[in-house]
Formats: structure tokens, sequence, C-alpha cells
């Protein structure tokens, strides 16, 4: 008994002296984050010069790229100037397209940059643009915004912004250092849902929120047809899914959550992430199946990757943040998207709203007469699936007011039309855009944070303060109508 108990005391003091060490390496760790450079101001609801004409070019004119030239094109107040992309035929159709939207009035002065994959850096020096956006695989993302934010521009971003640590605090340098907008084109906080939950979440609807939930569950393996042809998405993405173990595509699901919680913008922000991932599988599976034993997708291997990804992510408040990533998988698509608080949960992908509220205790009598029915208080054992009635009362004003133009121009239902326009409105108003490029940056690091993660077996990461503590003092995002 006494040698257990010597062995027990032992246990515990060792246990308490790797405790420290790794409270040690974690604090030293936030404590190696890199100071601001002099001369370069936080960008935290910076607010630009006012453009009345915003000179436009993009980068990159494939499937999404049609969707931002699109509707970027048709806005009052932006001019074309430059199209870049590797292949002559996409960057045609851009321009052909862009023309049309202009009706003969705004962008014939519209130059193409093709064939080369540094051409955009010839079309930045060559036309001067305003804004830039960067629509190419991910690898080029970081470099293709530093570039355009040291040519004078401010940029637009595809998912994700940055693929490591070490490119976040590279794009934020920049655009300290030039004083340009970086903003990632997270299209899923321009939905109606999330829009709507945004506007409850500020309104204090579900209470004090203690816990998200956030997903990404897309069957993307047809994409890797794209190999054999060479070009198109999967001919890059592949390669990503073969090699990487991680969540390598978070900030759909994610961006809302944040959004919700506040994160970044004076409640709260990322503190920690562990990550771990189901085996791969699914993408040999399908090489298998679909392509013959010759084909370059049967000679990639596949498992160093990873199907299913789950990351938890705790915050400096306490609130945790589940986040998941499939695209190989054989299962419906969902956008998982929950936020859940002291007084209810909202989500989405089916969609379900149970909320605690007696009556006179804050809900619009409206609503509550409708869920409590004669009852006085509502359910919160079963959802409620009358998605209308709680647009009748919660819908978010930008939504209300950009219905139309989310119908006719579409995009994801309309979620890529209001935040282009949301973009060159701000630009042109002299606003600060949505999304700062702190919280791009913030949502992209779960990607390298969570490959960390998961080769180390699950153990925690920190997620560096890309804002160098001036979140605290940062403006929640408006409401803006």
């Amino acid at each position: 008994m006494k040698s257990s108990k010597h062995s027990r005391r032992n246990f515990i003091k060792t246990l308490s002296g790797v405790t420290t060490g790794l409270a040690v390496t974690s604090a030293s760790a936030r404590a190696t984050d890199p100071a601001r450079p002099e001369k370069s101001k936080y960008m935290g609801g910076f607010i630009a010069p006012k453009l009345d004409k915003i000179k436009v070019a993009i980068i990159g004119c494939g499937a999404r790229g049609g969707t931002h030239y699109n509707h970027v094109s048709a806005f009052e107040g932006t001019e074309f100037v430059g199209i870049c992309d590797l292949y002559q035929d996409l960057a045609e159709r851009a321009k052909k397209k862009v023309l049309a939207n202009g009706k003969g009035t705004r962008h014939q002065n519209v130059k193409l940059y093709t064939g080369d994959k540094f051409a955009y850096k010839k079309m930045l020096a060559e036309t001067k643009p305003d804004l830039v956006y960067v629509v190419t695989p991910w690898e080029w993302h970081a470099p293709m915004a530093i570039d355009a934010m040291n040519a004078g521009a401010h940029v637009c971003v595809e998912v994700p912004l940055t693929t490591s640590i070490k490119e976040c605090w590279n794009v934020i340098d920049t655009s300290e250092k030039t004083q340009k907008q970086c903003m990632m084109l997270e299209n899923v906080n321009y939905g109606r849902e999330e829009l709507m939950y945004l506007n409850m979440c500020r309104k204090g609807i579900f209470g004090e929120i203690l816990h998200g939930e956030a997903a990404y569950i897309h069957e993307l393996r047809g994409q890797m047809h794209a190999v054999e042809r060479g070009r198109g998405t999967g001919s890059w993405r592949t390669h990503h899914w073969a090699k990487e173990n991680g969540n390598l595509y978070p900030t759909h699901g994610l961006g809302p959550v944040a959004q919700y919680m506040n994160i970044g913008r004076t409640d709260d922000n990322f503190r920690r992430l562990v990550s771990f991932s189901s085996p791969a599988r699914n993408h040999q599976i399908y090489a298998k199946k679909r392509f013959k034993p010759d084909s370059k997708l049967n000679k990639i291997d596949y498992s160093k990757g990873g199907d299913m990804n789950t990351s938890i992510i705790k915050t400096h408040l306490g609130r945790t943040i589940m986040v998941q990533w499939d695209e190989s998988s054989p299962r419906p698509y969902t956008r998982h998207n929950l936020i859940q608080g002291t007084k209810g949960t909202g989500k989405g992908f089916p969609f379900g709203i149970a909320l605690d509220y007696g009556k006179n205790e804050g809900l619009p009598e409206k609503l509550f007469q409708k869920l409590a029915g004669k009852k006085n208080h509502t359910n919160y054992h079963g959802w409620s699936t009358d998605q209308q009635a709680f647009y009748d009362e919660f819908d978010h004003p930008l939504y209300k007011r950009m219905a139309d133009v989310a119908k006719k121009m579409g995009g994801h239902g309309g979620m890529d039309a209001i935040m282009n326009f949301r973009v060159v409105e701000c630009l042109r108003k002299g606003q600060p855009l949505d999304q700062n490029v702190y919280e791009g940056c913030l949502w992209s690091a779960v990607t390298p944070l969570s490959r960390k993660s998961v080769a180390e077996d699950g153990m925690p990461q920190d997620f560096p303060d890309f804002t160098r503590g001036q979140w605290k003092t940062t403006a929640p995002l408006a409401i803006v109508g």
C-alpha cells in the first residue's frame, strides 16, 4: 500500500510537471506571435477612401471566377480593366460576359492576360486596378493577394485565404503595411438562413451563446476526372486530398458560427483546437472503381489523407465549436450549421429551431403564440420547422434589401450576389468590409492547425492572435440594412 501511494504521488507530481510544461509551451507559442511592423496600422474596422468608380481585375476565370466576374461587372460603379487566366478560352469567355454586362458603356478597355502562371503580375503593373479578385488554386491565394496589395489594390480572395500560419502573418503584415483591404470571399455568411441566425444572436433570442457546430460535407470525388483532363478544379484539389490530413476546407461552416459568436470582435476569440481524422478510403475506392488500372488516378497514394475530419475549437470564454469536413464519403450534402445558447438552439440542414420561452419572456407575441399554442411555454423538446414564421420575425435587413438582387443574380441561392454587392457597396460608400483580414486568416488557420493536431494524435494546437491583442476593441459586425 505504501509503495502504491508513493507511486501515485510520483505520478501526480510528474503529471503536474507535464501540465505545467504544456502551459508554458502554450504561453510561449502565443508570446512569439510577431510584433506589428513599424508604420503598419491595425485593419480591424478599417475604412478605405471612397471609390466612386472601382477599377476591377480578376485572376482565375474558371467555375468560381465566372460567378464573380458576372456579378461584379453588372454592378454600377465598376469598370473591369484586367482579366487573367492560364487558359485563353476561359479569359475570352470572361471578357465576352463582362462586356455584355457593361452594355457598351463600361469595361471597354479590359485587357486579357493568359498563358503564363505569372501573367497576373504584368496585369497588376499595367492596369493598376483598385480591386482584385483571386480565384485560383489554394496555394496561390496568399501569394497573389500579397502581390495585389503591394501593387496598390484591395483584394478579395476565394476560400481559404491561406494554407499555413506563416502565410497568415504575411498576408496580415502586407495588409497593415499597404493599408489595403483583404477579404476572404466566405459566401455562406450571406445565406438567408445564416443571416437570420446572426440577427437572432444579436437580438439575444438564443440567450447566452455556449456552443456551435459547423461542417462542410460534400462528396466531390467526381472532380477527380479533371486529373486525366489536366485542367479543372479536381486536377489540383485531388492532390491535396491525397497528401494532407486535416480539415482542408473549414470556412463555409465555420464563418457563420464565428460571426454568431462575435469571434475576434470584442467578445471572444479562438484559443485552441484538437483534431482527429478517420482513415482514408473513399478516394482510393472511387479511383479503382471508375478508372482504368493504368490511370493517373490509380497511381496516386491516397492513404496519407483522411476521409472525415472532426475538430473541436475552444474559445477564450470557454465556448466550444465542432467543425467537420468530408469531401469523399457517399452521403448527402450538408453545411451543418448549429448555434446553441441558454434560451434555445437554431440549426440548418435541415432547418430547425427549439426555444425555451414562457409568455412575456421576450419572444415576439405573434411568434410565441404560433410556437406555444394554448400552452404557456414553447416546446424545446422538438424542432420547429416553420422557417417562414421565423423569417417573418427575424429576416436580416440586408437580405430584405437584397432579396430581389439575390433572386435575379443567383449564386448559391443568391448569397454570392449579396456578398459581391456588399464588397462593391462598402468600397464605394467608405464602409468597413463585412469580413476583415484577421477573420479570414483565423478561419483559414483551422487547416494547418488541424493538420498538425492530427499528425500529433490529437494534441492541442493554439491559435495565434492575428490581431496582436486588438480584437478586444474591434467593433462587432453591425446588422446592416
